[in-house]
Protein backbone atom coordinates (compact mmCIF):
# COMPACT_ATOMS: atom_id res chain seq x y z
CA UNK A 1 0.00 0.00 0.00
CA UNK A 2 1.06 3.60 -0.57
CA UNK A 3 0.04 7.00 0.79
CA UNK A 4 -1.26 8.09 -2.63
CA UNK A 5 -5.00 8.79 -3.09
CA UNK A 6 -6.95 6.16 -5.06
CA UNK A 7 -6.90 6.68 -8.80
CA UNK A 8 -9.33 6.03 -11.62
CA UNK A 9 -8.29 4.99 -15.12
CA UNK A 10 -10.28 6.08 -18.16
CA UNK A 11 -9.68 3.88 -21.19
CA UNK A 12 -10.53 3.99 -24.88
CA UNK A 13 -9.32 1.76 -27.73
CA UNK A 14 -9.39 3.28 -31.20
CA UNK A 15 -7.49 3.37 -34.52
CA UNK A 16 -3.83 4.07 -33.89
CA UNK A 17 -3.77 7.21 -36.05
CA UNK A 18 -6.38 8.85 -33.78
CA UNK A 19 -4.69 8.04 -30.48
CA UNK A 20 -2.44 11.11 -30.23
CA UNK A 21 -5.30 13.56 -30.79
CA UNK A 22 -7.57 11.84 -28.27
CA UNK A 23 -4.76 11.71 -25.72
CA UNK A 24 -4.12 15.42 -26.20
CA UNK A 25 -7.80 16.23 -25.81
CA UNK A 26 -7.95 14.32 -22.53
CA UNK A 27 -4.74 15.89 -21.28
CA UNK A 28 -6.00 19.43 -21.84
CA UNK A 29 -9.61 19.00 -20.75
CA UNK A 30 -10.83 19.61 -17.20
CA UNK A 31 -10.51 17.97 -14.81
CA UNK A 32 -6.82 17.63 -15.65
CA UNK A 33 -5.70 13.99 -15.57
CA UNK A 34 -2.62 13.10 -13.58
CA UNK A 35 -1.12 11.23 -16.55
CA UNK A 36 -2.10 10.20 -20.07
CA UNK A 37 -0.58 7.19 -21.79
CA UNK A 38 -0.83 5.65 -25.26
CA UNK A 39 -0.40 1.87 -25.32
CA UNK A 40 0.09 0.31 -28.73
CA UNK A 41 1.66 -2.70 -30.37
CA UNK A 42 3.90 -2.42 -33.40
CA UNK A 43 1.88 -4.70 -35.69
CA UNK A 44 -1.63 -3.74 -34.59
CA UNK A 45 -3.87 -1.09 -36.16
CA UNK A 46 -5.40 -0.01 -32.86
CA UNK A 47 -4.06 1.70 -29.75
CA UNK A 48 -5.37 2.22 -26.23
CA UNK A 49 -5.39 5.64 -24.58
CA UNK A 50 -5.35 5.60 -20.79
CA UNK A 51 -5.88 8.64 -18.54
CA UNK A 52 -5.42 8.59 -14.76
CA UNK A 53 -7.66 10.72 -12.52
CA UNK A 54 -7.79 11.39 -8.79
CA UNK A 55 -11.59 10.92 -8.82
CA UNK A 56 -14.08 9.13 -11.03
CA UNK A 57 -14.17 11.02 -14.36
CA UNK A 58 -17.35 11.94 -16.20
CA UNK A 59 -17.14 9.31 -18.94
CA UNK A 60 -20.22 10.64 -20.73
CA UNK A 61 -18.60 14.07 -21.05
CA UNK A 62 -15.25 12.59 -22.13
CA UNK A 63 -16.98 10.36 -24.67
CA UNK A 64 -18.83 13.35 -26.18
CA UNK A 65 -15.62 15.38 -26.16
CA UNK A 66 -13.54 12.81 -28.00
CA UNK A 67 -16.26 11.19 -30.10
CA UNK A 68 -15.29 7.76 -28.77
CA UNK A 69 -16.78 5.55 -26.05
CA UNK A 70 -14.65 5.87 -22.92
CA UNK A 71 -14.88 3.61 -19.89
CA UNK A 72 -13.44 4.14 -16.40
CA UNK A 73 -12.60 1.94 -13.43
CA UNK A 74 -10.75 2.38 -10.11
CA UNK A 75 -7.15 1.21 -9.90
CA UNK A 76 -5.36 -0.77 -7.19
CA UNK A 77 -3.34 1.32 -4.72
CA UNK A 78 -0.01 1.83 -6.53
CA UNK A 79 2.14 4.82 -7.46
CA UNK A 80 0.83 4.96 -11.03
CA UNK A 81 2.10 8.50 -11.62
CA UNK A 82 5.68 7.45 -10.91
CA UNK A 83 5.31 4.35 -13.05
CA UNK A 84 3.86 6.30 -15.98
CA UNK A 85 6.50 9.02 -15.86
CA UNK A 86 9.34 6.53 -15.80
CA UNK A 87 8.37 5.65 -19.36
CA UNK A 88 8.49 9.23 -20.66
CA UNK A 89 11.52 10.14 -22.78
CA UNK A 90 13.31 13.48 -22.38
CA UNK A 91 12.19 16.39 -24.57
CA UNK A 92 14.42 18.76 -26.55
CA UNK A 93 12.79 22.11 -27.43
CA UNK A 94 14.97 24.99 -28.58
CA UNK A 95 17.74 25.43 -26.00
CA UNK A 96 15.83 23.40 -23.43
CA UNK A 97 16.23 19.76 -22.39
CA UNK A 98 13.35 18.60 -20.19
CA UNK A 99 13.76 15.33 -18.31
CA UNK A 100 12.60 13.34 -15.32
CA UNK A 101 14.75 11.92 -12.55
CA UNK A 102 15.19 8.67 -14.50
CA UNK A 103 16.90 10.57 -17.37
CA UNK A 104 19.22 12.78 -15.29
CA UNK A 105 22.27 11.04 -16.72
CA UNK A 106 21.30 11.76 -20.33
CA UNK A 107 21.55 15.57 -20.25
CA UNK A 108 23.70 16.66 -23.23
CA UNK A 109 26.17 19.56 -22.99
CA UNK A 110 25.19 23.09 -23.96
CA UNK A 111 21.49 22.91 -23.08
CA UNK A 112 19.27 24.46 -20.43
CA UNK A 113 18.28 21.39 -18.46
CA UNK A 114 15.06 21.25 -16.48
CA UNK A 115 14.00 18.32 -14.33
CA UNK A 116 10.22 18.23 -14.13
CA UNK A 117 8.13 15.70 -12.23
CA UNK A 118 4.52 16.52 -13.04
CA UNK A 119 2.79 14.84 -10.13
CA UNK A 120 -0.72 16.33 -10.12
CA UNK A 121 -0.19 19.14 -12.65
CA UNK A 122 -0.05 19.51 -16.44
CA UNK A 123 3.19 20.26 -18.22
CA UNK A 124 6.12 17.85 -18.39
CA UNK A 125 7.15 19.19 -21.80
CA UNK A 126 5.86 16.10 -23.56
CA UNK A 127 2.69 17.72 -24.82
CA UNK A 128 3.20 19.51 -28.11
CA UNK A 129 1.88 22.84 -26.81
CA UNK A 130 4.42 22.96 -23.96
CA UNK A 131 7.30 22.13 -26.28
CA UNK A 132 6.08 24.74 -28.77
CA UNK A 133 6.09 27.40 -26.04
CA UNK A 134 9.60 26.42 -24.92
CA UNK A 135 10.82 26.69 -28.50
CA UNK A 136 9.16 30.12 -28.82
CA UNK A 137 10.84 31.33 -25.61
CA UNK A 138 14.18 30.06 -26.86
CA UNK A 139 13.74 31.96 -30.12
CA UNK A 140 12.67 35.18 -28.36
CA UNK A 141 15.76 34.99 -26.15
CA UNK A 142 17.97 35.34 -29.24
CA UNK A 143 16.61 38.84 -29.86
CA UNK A 144 15.94 40.46 -26.49
CA UNK A 145 15.80 40.24 -22.70
CA UNK A 146 12.56 40.31 -20.77
CA UNK A 147 12.44 41.77 -17.27
CA UNK A 148 8.78 41.22 -16.33
CA UNK A 149 7.35 37.83 -17.23
CA UNK A 150 4.00 36.19 -16.47
CA UNK A 151 3.28 32.49 -16.96
CA UNK A 152 -0.52 32.40 -16.96
CA UNK A 153 -1.85 28.91 -16.23
CA UNK A 154 1.54 27.60 -15.15
CA UNK A 155 0.73 23.91 -14.51
CA UNK A 156 4.04 22.39 -13.38
CA UNK A 157 5.80 25.76 -13.77
CA UNK A 158 7.92 24.50 -16.65
CA UNK A 159 7.56 27.65 -18.76
CA UNK A 160 8.09 29.96 -15.78
CA UNK A 161 11.25 28.07 -14.84
CA UNK A 162 12.43 28.19 -18.45
CA UNK A 163 11.93 31.96 -18.57
CA UNK A 164 13.73 32.38 -15.24
CA UNK A 165 16.70 30.39 -16.52
CA UNK A 166 16.83 32.38 -19.75
CA UNK A 167 16.68 35.87 -18.27
CA UNK A 168 17.39 35.52 -14.51
CA UNK A 169 14.50 37.88 -13.74
CA UNK A 170 11.50 37.34 -11.49
CA UNK A 171 8.65 35.49 -13.14
CA UNK A 172 5.09 35.40 -11.84
CA UNK A 173 3.57 31.93 -12.30
CA UNK A 174 -0.18 31.70 -11.75
CA UNK A 175 -2.71 28.91 -11.93
CA UNK A 176 -6.33 28.50 -10.88
CA UNK A 177 -5.40 25.11 -9.33
CA UNK A 178 -3.62 25.39 -5.95
CA UNK A 179 -2.14 21.92 -6.45
CA UNK A 180 -0.43 23.14 -9.63
CA UNK A 181 0.92 26.15 -7.74
CA UNK A 182 2.43 23.83 -5.14
CA UNK A 183 3.98 21.68 -7.86
CA UNK A 184 5.41 24.81 -9.50
CA UNK A 185 7.07 25.86 -6.26
CA UNK A 186 8.57 22.40 -5.78
CA UNK A 187 9.86 22.28 -9.35
CA UNK A 188 11.32 25.80 -9.07
CA UNK A 189 13.26 24.74 -5.97
CA UNK A 190 14.43 21.52 -7.62
CA UNK A 191 15.73 23.47 -10.62
CA UNK A 192 17.47 26.24 -8.68
CA UNK A 193 14.93 28.82 -9.87
CA UNK A 194 13.04 29.44 -6.62
CA UNK A 195 14.48 32.97 -6.13
CA UNK A 196 13.10 33.97 -9.54
CA UNK A 197 9.69 32.24 -9.60
CA UNK A 198 6.75 33.48 -7.53
CA UNK A 199 3.81 31.10 -7.84
CA UNK A 200 0.31 32.27 -6.91
CA UNK A 201 -3.17 30.78 -7.05
CA UNK A 202 -5.21 33.07 -9.28
CA UNK A 203 -8.22 33.02 -11.56
CA UNK A 204 -7.35 35.31 -14.46
CA UNK A 205 -5.20 38.39 -13.92
CA UNK A 206 -6.79 39.99 -10.87
CA UNK A 207 -4.42 38.68 -8.20
CA UNK A 208 -2.57 41.40 -6.29
CA UNK A 209 0.83 39.95 -7.19
CA UNK A 210 -0.05 40.09 -10.88
CA UNK A 211 -1.49 43.61 -10.77
CA UNK A 212 1.49 44.96 -8.83
CA UNK A 213 3.99 43.47 -11.27
CA UNK A 214 2.08 44.48 -14.42
CA UNK A 215 2.52 45.55 -17.10
CA UNK A 216 4.60 42.61 -18.30
CA UNK A 217 6.91 42.69 -21.29
CA UNK A 218 6.30 38.96 -21.84
CA UNK A 219 3.20 36.90 -21.09
CA UNK A 220 3.01 33.18 -21.80
CA UNK A 221 -0.40 31.51 -21.65
CA UNK A 222 -0.53 27.81 -22.48
CA UNK A 223 -4.17 27.18 -21.63
CA UNK A 224 -7.07 26.60 -24.06
CA UNK A 225 -8.63 28.57 -26.89
CA UNK A 226 -11.77 29.44 -24.91
CA UNK A 227 -10.04 31.10 -21.93
CA UNK A 228 -7.53 32.71 -24.29
CA UNK A 229 -10.40 34.49 -26.02
CA UNK A 230 -12.25 35.32 -22.79
CA UNK A 231 -9.14 36.74 -21.14
CA UNK A 232 -7.96 38.70 -24.19
CA UNK A 233 -8.87 42.20 -22.89
CA UNK A 234 -7.26 41.56 -19.49
CA UNK A 235 -4.15 40.02 -21.06
CA UNK A 236 -3.72 42.94 -23.42
CA UNK A 237 -4.10 45.44 -20.56
CA UNK A 238 -1.43 43.58 -18.61
CA UNK A 239 1.04 43.65 -21.52
CA UNK A 240 3.32 46.65 -21.90
CA UNK A 241 3.70 48.44 -25.22
CA UNK A 242 6.39 46.63 -27.14
CA UNK A 243 5.65 43.48 -25.13
CA UNK A 244 5.43 39.96 -26.51
CA UNK A 245 2.69 37.39 -26.02
CA UNK A 246 2.98 33.61 -26.48
CA UNK A 247 -0.36 31.79 -26.67
CA UNK A 248 -0.87 28.04 -26.88
CA UNK A 249 -3.13 25.22 -25.83
CA UNK A 250 -4.99 25.74 -29.11
CA UNK A 251 -5.46 23.72 -32.25
CA UNK A 252 -4.21 24.95 -35.60
CA UNK A 253 -7.79 25.40 -36.78
CA UNK A 254 -8.40 27.75 -33.83
CA UNK A 255 -5.58 30.16 -34.70
CA UNK A 256 -7.71 32.66 -36.60
CA UNK A 257 -10.36 32.63 -33.87
CA UNK A 258 -7.83 33.42 -31.14
CA UNK A 259 -6.03 36.08 -33.19
CA UNK A 260 -9.37 37.75 -33.91
CA UNK A 261 -9.74 38.55 -30.20
CA UNK A 262 -6.30 40.20 -30.00
CA UNK A 263 -5.98 42.00 -33.33
CA UNK A 264 -8.68 44.61 -32.47
CA UNK A 265 -6.50 45.62 -29.52
CA UNK A 266 -3.62 46.34 -31.87
CA UNK A 267 -1.62 43.17 -31.37
CA UNK A 268 0.27 41.87 -34.38
CA UNK A 269 0.88 38.19 -35.12
CA UNK A 270 4.64 37.80 -35.47
CA UNK A 271 5.04 34.02 -35.67
CA UNK A 272 3.22 30.76 -35.39
CA UNK A 273 4.57 27.33 -34.53
CA UNK A 274 2.80 24.05 -35.21
CA UNK A 275 3.28 20.45 -34.20
CA UNK A 276 0.66 18.05 -35.48
CA UNK A 277 -2.78 19.57 -34.78
CA UNK A 278 -1.42 21.94 -32.11
CA UNK A 279 -0.29 25.52 -32.45
CA UNK A 280 1.51 28.31 -30.58
CA UNK A 281 1.16 31.97 -31.55
CA UNK A 282 3.63 34.77 -30.91
CA UNK A 283 2.10 38.26 -30.93
CA UNK A 284 3.48 41.72 -30.25
CA UNK A 285 1.87 44.82 -28.77
CA UNK A 286 3.60 47.45 -30.90
CA UNK A 287 5.13 50.66 -29.61
CA UNK A 288 3.29 53.89 -30.52
CA UNK A 289 4.25 55.40 -33.84
CA UNK A 290 6.74 58.27 -33.44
Amino acid sequence: MTDNPPLWKATVTLPKELAADVAAALELSPPTPQAVLIVDELFQDSATVEALYSAAPDVEFLSRLTGHAITAAPLPDQDWIKLSQEGLPPVRAGRFFVHGAHDAGQVPPGVIAMRIEAGLAFGTGHHETTALCLAALSELAKRRTFKRVLDLGCGTGLLAIGAAKLWRKQVIASDIDPVAVGVTRENARANGAAPFVRAVTADGLTHTAIRRRAPFDLIVANILASPLTQLAPAIVRSLTKGGMLVLSGLLANQENLVVSFYAPHGLILRARRRDGPWSALVLEKPLPSP
